[in-house]
C-alpha cells in the first residue's frame, strides 16, 4: 500500500502538471525559457523577505513574482533595451538583492537547499487542496482566454490589428507564469521549476498536431514525469524535485527519439 505522505506528494505533483502543461506551451511558443529563470531567481527574493517580515512564504513568492513581472511588460515597451538584456538584470539584480539582505538578516535561518531544490514528500493536505482550487482558477482562465492568448502568441501584430488587448494579454500570462512558479517553489524547487514549464511542453511537441493537443499531451508528460520521478526517488532514495525533472528529461529524450527515427523511416 502507498504510504500518505507519497500519496500526496502524487497528488500535489499530478495538481501541478496539469496547470503547468497548457501554461509551458506559451512559455515555449513565445521563447520565454529565460523569463522563467528570471521568475525562479527572483523567488529567492521573495523567500527572504517573507521570512523578515512573517509573511507567508508562498504568497510572499508570488508577490515578488508578479511585480518582477510587472517590471518585465513594462520595460518591454521602452524598446531600448533588448528583452534578453532586461531579463538578465533582473534575475541576476533579484538573486543579489536576496542573497545580500539574507546575509543582512544574521538571526534568520534558511534552508537554502529546501527552497533551491523543494521537498515534494514534505507537501500536507491543505497544500494540495490550494493548489487544487489555484490550479482551476488557472485552468478556467486559460480556456476562456485560450483563443486571444493563442491568437497574440503567435500572430501578434494581427491580433492587435484585431483589438486584443496583447500587453494586457502578455502581463496575464506572465502573472500566471508567476503564480505557477510560487507554487511549485516548495515541490520541485527554485532552480528546477522552469524546467517542469519547459521540458513536458518540448517533449509533447513532436506528438502534437494542433495547439489545444499539444497542451493536452503537456500536461499527461508532466503527470507522467511526476510518477515516474516520484518512483525513481522511492526506489532509489533520490532527491524527489531532481528525480522528477530527469524523468521528464527522459520522457523528452523519448519523444525526440522517436520524432528523428519516424522522420527518417518517411524519408525513405
Amino acid at each position: 500500500m502507498i504510504p500518505e505522505f507519497l500519496l500526496r506528494a502524487w497528488l500535489a505533483g499530478l495538481t501541478l502538471a496539469v496547470v503547468a502543461g497548457p501554461l509551458g506551451c506559451f512559455v515555449v511558443w513565445r521563447r520565454m525559457a529565460y523569463f522563467g529563470n528570471t521568475l525562479a531567481h527572483s523567488a529567492l527574493l521573495g523567500v527572504t523577505l517573507g521570512l523578515l517580515i512573517g509573511a507567508d512564504l508562498i504568497l510572499a513568492v508570488a508577490a515578488v513574482a508578479i511585480v518582477v513581472a510587472v517590471l518585465v511588460v513594462v520595460l518591454q515597451q521602452q524598446r531600448r533595451l533588448a528583452t534578453d538584456t532586461i531579463l538578465g538584470i533582473l534575475a541576476h539584480a533579484s538573486l543579489a538583492i536576496g542573497l545580500v539582505v539574507l546575509g543582512l538578516a544574521g538571526s534568520v535561518r534558511v534552508d537554502l537547499l529546501g527552497y533551491l531544490f523543494g521537498d515534494i514528500l514534505a507537501v500536507r493536505w491543505s497544500d494540495i487542496v490550494a493548489m487544487a482550487v489555484g490550479g482551476a482558477a488557472i485552468l478556467a482562465f486559460l480556456a476562456a482566454a485560450w483563443r486571444w492568448l493563442l491568437f497574440a502568441t503567435l500572430h501578434e501584430e494581427m491580433a492587435r490589428a484585431e483589438g486584443a488587448r496583447v500587453v494586457a494579454l502578455r502581463l496575464a500570462l506572465m502573472i500566471l507564469i508567476a503564480l505557477v512558479i510560487a507554487a511549485a517553489m516548495k515541490l520541485v524547487g527554485i532552480l528546477l521549476i522552469t524546467a517542469m514549464l519547459i521540458i513536458p511542453p518540448a517533449a509533447a511537441r513532436p506528438l502534437a498536431r494542433t495547439p489545444e493537443e499539444m497542451a493536452l499531451l503537456a500536461a499527461l508528460a508532466g503527470m507522467i514525469a511526476i510518477t515516474g520521478g516520484l518512483a525513481l526517488s522511492w526506489y532509489l532514495d533520490t532527491p524527489g524535485g531532481p528525480s522528477i525533472v530527469v524523468a521528464a528529461l527522459a520522457l523528452f529524450v523519448a519523444t525526440q527519439s522517436t520524432a528523428a527515427l519516424r522522420a527518417v523511416l518517411i524519408e525513405r
